[in-house]
């Protein structure tokens, strides 16, 4: 058969005529739609050791121990755990020789009326590549857009068997894994917002480029990982919480792109609407800005997050051109306040009325989304290098007809000055920081964090490296 055409159905069966596969199956909600598949294709007996569902959260406590979320990555991995260590101690020995042993889980909410959320789990799949050898994993977070159940349930089905399938036969190319899991499916019936590859047959695999994956081949409109590396779903992190995000290129963050942040987040913490409670501090990237001419450079890409990690920044990569679309993703997962630092230019780009021709309400819908649930844009000045002119909120130059309306938002406070700011950062350029890094000037490293100028010295990234800085000594 051609790979490239495989149904899910064909997927099944290639699955279970393949002796050297044979796994269990535990799935909670959504029925056991991706057990079914094997079942409903024939020669489940070759595959299946296994299937159950642990529906009553007491018998679920009971097998897998106690969780304060049930439809959770810690539930996930718990289901992983015991169910591929129950059945290496029950067949290891008969079948240990001949077999590559695996479990697939799943923990799955489907779409509730009462609350009206759309459904989402998590799935993930431990397997072994050879016989008696050390097993690898995939997890993966999805959200089931379809309105009614069974269609939920059908698509589970669909993009479990997708993983194992995926999992057995390109684990060795995970680009193309990450590109199947879509197979039979569409982005208006499921969404995966995070994958993570572990263990041993993953070895080389970095999950940040992974998380990139997931936007690049628009399985997702948004990846999300820690300072760490670790991939994470956006509820995990602003669930409840008020958060501040920086939008930018980061190559690399300058001084004056970390002097914004942080001046922000002193007048964000000052909001009554926070209470105090330190913001979520997340720092964001476009797939154009991540682009180096018309392609994306993934090496590039890693040099940025790197001097990110160095500053301790979740990194949130997204497909969104507009604040308004980043903003309304966030409020999906917190009801806090969200607060944008940017620079004024960006500002300008915010109320030009030429970015908004393809909505039907135009600039008026853009800041109504943007605005609507209480978003702060917090502003740093900008200053004319040929002219010394130092333009901030209250001198910006607004379209004749827009004068009102952006006097409306500025006097409602919804756009605001960054006050505190310091004055020589607005004489530094990114371009001319980056162009400094590759021609080895050494003046570069006064113009970035401390912590990022060492990485970039350490892992000589950007472009830099010690025998070009020594030319240039």
């Amino acid at each position: 058969m051609n790979e490239s055409k495989l149904s899910t159905a064909q997927k099944a069966l290639q699955i279970n005529l393949d002796s050297t596969k044979y796994g269990a199956f535990a799935e909670i909600g959504a029925g056991q739609e991706v057990a079914r598949w094997f079942f409903h294709v024939g020669g489940a007996a070759g595959t299946v050791a296994k299937t159950m569902s642990a529906y009553d959260m007491a018998v679920s406590d009971a097998i897998y121990g106690p969780s304060d979320r049930y439809v959770s990555r810690k539930r996930l991995q718990a289901m992983l755990n015991y169910e591929f260590d129950l059945l290496l101690h029950r067949l290891n020995q008969t079948r240990g020789d001949k077999c590559n042993f695996f479990v697939f889980a799943d923990t799955v909410a489907t779409h509730s009326f009462s609350h009206q959320t759309d459904g989402q789990g998590w799935l993930g799949i431990k397997f072994q590549t050879e016989s008696h050898g050390p097993p690898s994993e995939i997890i993966i977070h999805a959200r089931m857009l379809d309105h009614e159940n069974v269609r939920e349930q059908e698509a589970l089905g669909v993009i479990g068997v997708n993983l194992i399938h995926g999992a057995f036969y390109h684990h060795h190319e995970p680009e193309t894994l990450i590109g199947r899991l879509m197979d039979d499916l569409s982005r208006d019936r499921m969404e995966v917002d995070m994958i993570k590859f572990t263990g041993p047959c993953f070895s080389g695999v970095d999950n940040r480029l992974m998380a990139l994956q997931l936007v690049e081949q628009e399985l997702t409109d948004t990846a999300m990982f820690t300072a760490d590396g670790e991939t994470v779903v956006a509820s995990e992190v602003l669930y409840k919480k008020p958060v501040l995000v920086e939008r930018g290129s980061f190559r690399p963050l300058t001084n004056p792109m970390l002097d914004m942040l942080e001046r922000a987040q002193e007048q964000f913490l000052q909001e009554e609407s926070l209470k105090g409670e330190p913001p979520v501090v997340i720092t964001e990237m476009t797939l154009r800005q991540l682009q180096v001419g018309d392609l994306i450079d993934h090496r590039d890409f890693l040099d940025r997050v790197d001097t990110l990690g160095a500053l301790g920044k979740t990194v949130l990569i997204s497909s969104f051109l507009r604040y308004h679309r980043l903003v309304m993703y966030l409020s999906k997962h917190t009801q806090k306040t969200i607060g944008l630092p940017l620079g004024l230019v960006r500002l300008r780009d915010v109320m030009d009325e030429s970015f908004y021709t393809d909505l039907e309400g135009g600039l008026m819908e853009s800041l109504g989304q943007l605005f609507k649930n209480g978003a702060k844009v917090y502003v740093y000045p900008s200053l004319d290098r040929k002219t010394g002119k130092l333009t901030t909120v209250e001198n910006m130059d607004v379209a004749p007809h827009l004068r009102h309306l952006y006097a409306h938002l500025v006097e409602n406070g919804f756009v605001e000055n960054i006050r505190n700011y310091n004055p020589e950062y607005l004489r530094i350029y990114s371009g001319d920081v980056l162009a400094r890094i590759k021609a080895g000037d050494a003046s570069w490293e006064k113009l970035v964090p401390p912590p990022i100028a060492q990485v970039i010295k350490a892992k000589q990234l950007f472009g830099w490296s010690e025998k070009t800085a020594a030319v240039t000594a």
